[in-house]
């Protein structure tokens, strides 16, 4: 009982507080921009208190989760000079977006500073050569710092690794620092070919995520299917030995036996070869002193906020399926499994860095259908009629709750 009180703690703390500070930006911006606001609460659901402020009305309300601002000429448009829909282009494009904006900050400042008092930083100082590998070929050694690559600067690891799967294995130019002197070399990266199915499993061994294209959605293995055997081993749950009977040398096509609903099912499939490339060099770890986790933890959080983007890009060309995505069920698992402040931590900045991102999509009912509705109106030089933004905020909300609905039933299916 106490495990599930804490869970519930735990999930209506992080979503609340989220949604509060998002809606919190919208607050503080409309009152620096002179908008008259008539209600900010906090939660939802009938009032447990409120208080009229000189113009504002405050309430705290029984379900705490999030909140809202309830701004003049926001909804219908009104005559009040103080109006939202009387404001300036840029100042309702301000106060729209600044839910959003206060969302992303708040992500990145909590994650910079979880990497600067929690990371590990690698640099880009070679600490030893792997037996068999391309650096070894050319004679690189240890105390060598990888500065370059085909002209792209190396930090650390990261750049390191990410400029290597860029190459495809073709010859790349590295540069490299030895004492005072630079060095600069034609190498090809050593190829690994490692097996790939195209599934992510979870911790039970469930079918989370299928690439596209891959072997394992061709031969029909879907999303919630709950792999049982590999090659008629039990797996029980055991994802470390699933992975570790893929990867399995000297067998080519894999029976793999799963649970779909009251269903067992044996599929065959062939692997995919993944071609992954290395220099076949560990790094030094950087030294800890506060001016290296201020510079790494600078570096992680570029590197976060891009990975984010990047995730986006992948659902919007397709690459990833609607079926992948996680709601608010799939999240308040997440949340609810967290183990530790740490982990806590991470996923609050990673959810409202996603949030803040999402909000921005130029999709009618989210923040960013209207800036795009307010920047329309700009180039216009005159508002679009209120029926038809009124309809334009009612196609894309059908279309939220419906998106909702569909990654809701996909959550609850991942779960049970």
């Amino acid at each position: 009982m106490s495990t599930i009180i804490i869970s519930a703690i735990k999930i209506i703390f992080l979503l609340g507080f989220l949604i509060l500070i998002h809606e919190l930006g919208h607050f503080l911006v409309a009152k620096l921009c002179k908008i008259k606001v008539n209600q900010f609460a906090i939660g939802f659901g009938p009032k447990i208190w409120s208080k009229q402020g000189k113009e504002t009305k405050y309430a705290l309300r029984l379900l705490p989760l999030g909140g809202f601002v309830s701004m003049e000429g926001e909804e219908e448009r009104s005559e009040d000079s103080r109006a939202f829909n009387n404001a300036s282009i840029p100042k309702r494009i301000a106060i729209v977006a600044a839910g959003a904006i206060v969302n992303i900050i708040f992500g990145l400042i909590v994650y910079f500073i979880l990497m600067a008092s929690t990371g590990t930083y690698i640099t880009n100082e070679i600490d030893n050569v792997i037996d068999g590998y391309a650096a070894q070929e050319i004679g690189l050694k240890s105390g060598d710092r990888i500065i370059e690559i085909d002209n792209q600067k190396v930090n650390n690891k990261y750049d390191l690794d990410e400029l290597l799967e860029k190459s495809n294995g073709e010859k790349i130019n590295i540069k490299i620092q030895r004492n005072q002197e630079e060095l600069s070399y034609n190498i090809k990266p050593t190829e690994i070919k490692t097996k790939s199915t195209g599934m992510y499993l979870d911790e039970k061994c469930q079918v989370v995520a299928l690439d596209k294209e891959s072997s394992a959605e061709k031969q029909g293995i879907k999303t919630n299917d709950v792999i049982l055997k590999i090659n008629n081993q039990e797996i029980n749950g055991d994802r470390t030995k699933a992975i570790e009977l893929i990867q399995q040398q000297g067998i080519g096509t894999i029976l793999i036996t799963v649970q779909r609903g009251n269903e067992k099912l044996d599929i065959e499939l062939t692997p995919d070869y993944i071609s992954s490339y290395y220099l076949g060099v560990n790094l030094k770890q950087a030294e800890y002193s506060f001016l290296n986790r201020i510079i790494y933890a600078g570096i992680e959080t570029k590197e976060f906020s891009f990975s984010i983007i990047d995730n986006l890009k992948e659902l919007v060309t397709g690459n990833v399926g609607i079926d992948q995505m996680m709601g608010p069920v799939g999240i308040s698992e997440a949340v609810a499994k967290t183990n530790g402040l740490q982990e806590f931590v991470y996923l609050m900045a990673l959810i409202s860095l996603s949030l803040g991102v999402t909000n921005l999509l130029p999709i009618p009912a989210l923040d960013g259908g209207k800036i795009l509705i307010l920047l329309i109106e700009a180039i216009r030089r005159k508002p679009l009629k209120e029926q038809t933004e009124i309809n334009l905020q009612l196609l894309g909300f059908s279309i939220l709750i419906a998106l909702a609905i569909f990654v809701t039933y996909n959550d609850i299916l991942r779960i049970f």
